[in-house]
């Protein structure tokens, strides 16, 4: 079903599909309404969890080819559909073997082939597999509005200022339960939500308790939309150590922007990285291709902004469909018109402002099947965003709809232990949070 969702209208096919082993040879049938296609596979397998990797694999790219030929499409990813590609190309490298060879095989353009390169080479600087590493999350679910494709448990702070109180001090058990469970700490990233949405007494609660964690590491706040900051604000997180901060920016078009539900304009993005230069920090200027109804003038025009403003990172988000979010409710299939262009666009744009891709993920339900890329400057790679999307470090999370995760490197698993996502029953549950934290991190 990954491979049929890349296709529009593919979900009203009728598919069949038959698959068969003999020994090294994976043979693959696909009907689809009624024309059939074939596909062999050579793969040697060593146990049964290789071997059903490979199975899923060969029917992956069975599906994928007769649905590209009935179609007439190919998509940028091919028959890729997990999250990580780097990941893959990293499992790859580590057996010896050449990604590309497993990209071109998968159908991956050589555009995205020559994306991952550049991302595996930007990420070495920061790039560590070691057990007990640790980055931790510290979840602040509060917003001055919903967007229209935002899928997190956040809503408008005005409905839920009240449980405030009680969350900060469940966050503060939450971290002082936390810190003695880190063994190396390589990041602190305190996100949202909107974290700046907070009063500056509240923000600075959350504040100190992260930085007795934090000691001089990378410490990021997500402050999020400009309508929020104010010199105070920044004042603490100067105060408590923070070396970065996140200003959301989505589009400089006042047009989209309303649009989406946001409730600032372009000029106060512009005053926020103004309010901000004085004080030191890396910023990260977020951007999203394929916003409602925007044109690829539009778009190109917020990426040449973006560049213009020049903060350390600038993430290039592709629009996605999430289970949750009122774009959702409101829409079956993302617009593709122009997408590609955009992403070309902004690709072709940073590259030529010296910025290099240090990450990449994708996620289900995206528009044109395209991916979401942070770019960096030279030595300004978020070491959070790498440790976090290549899955190398636990992640200490803390707060609601939090996610725990222990990765076990010497056997090649994660284990997860999620919070809550709607505030009252965290508020409830915190406590017993706390003591499974001590359990999964406890045991190393």
């Amino acid at each position: 079903m990954d491979v049929v969702r890349l296709f529009d209208g593919a979900d009203t096919f009728s598919i069949g599909h038959v698959f068969s082993c003999d020994g090294e040879n994976f043979e693959n049938t696909v009907t689809v309404d009624g024309r059939s296609f074939s596909r062999r596979d050579v793969f040697r397998t060593q146990g049964t969890l290789e071997f059903k990797s490979m199975a899923k694999r060969s029917s992956k790219l069975a599906l994928y080819e007769a649905l590209a030929a009935v179609t007439g499409k190919r998509l940028p990813w091919g028959a890729l559909t997990g999250i990580r590609p780097t990941r893959l190309a990293y499992q790859e490298m580590a057996a010896g073997r050449d990604f590309a060879a497993l990209f071109r095989t998968m159908g991956v353009s050589e555009e995205n082939i020559s994306l991952t390169a550049r991302v595996l080479a930007a990420q070495q600087p920061v790039y560590e597999r070691r057990e007990g590493n640790c980055d931790l999350f510290i979840s602040l679910p509060f917003c001055p509005t919903k967007c229209t494709y935002c899928s997190f448990i956040t809503a408008p702070i005005a409905g839920t200022e009240k449980y405030l109180p009680a969350y900060l001090s469940a966050l503060e058990a939450e971290l002082a339960g936390a810190a003695p469970l880190i063994r190396r700490l390589r990041s602190v990233y305190i996100g949202g939500g909107t974290p700046f949405v907070l009063a500056p007494k509240d923000l600075e609660r959350v504040l100190a308790e992260a930085a007795k964690i934090a000691r001089g590491c990378e410490f990021t706040v997500e402050a999020g939309r400009p309508d929020v900051f104010s010199e105070e604000k920044l004042d603490l997180c100067k105060k408590y150590g923070v070396t970065r901060l996140c200003i959301n920016a989505q589009s400089f078009s006042d047009r989209t922007l309303a649009a989406i539900g946001r409730k600032h304009t372009a000029e106060d993005v512009f005053r926020a990285f103004a309010m901000t230069a004085p004080y030191g920090f890396d910023l990260n200027c977020d951007l999203i291709a394929g916003l409602t109804g925007e044109s690829f003038g539009e778009f190109s025009d917020s990426v040449d902004t973006a560049v213009a403003l020049a903060p350390a990172n600038i993430t290039v988000h592709t629009l996605c469909l999430k289970r949750g979010a009122r774009l959702k409710e409101e829409t079956a299939r993302l617009r593709e018109d122009g997408l590609a262009e955009m992403i070309a666009y902004s690709r072709e744009k940073l590259t030529a402002a010296g910025y290099e891709p240090y990450y990449l993920y994708r996620q289900k339900y995206m528009a044109g099947a395209h991916e979401n890329v942070g770019w960096t400057k030279p030595g300004k790679a978020c070491v959070y965003n790498v440790d976090v999307m290549e899955e190398t470090a636990d992640n200490l999370a803390v707060g609601g709809n939090a996610i725990s995760k222990r990765v076990i490197l010497r056997e090649n698993r994660i284990e997860r232990l999620a919070s809550p996502k709607d505030l009252p029953t965290y508020l409830e549950k915190y406590p017993r949070l706390i003591e499974a934290r001590k359990a999964l991190f406890g045991a190393q």
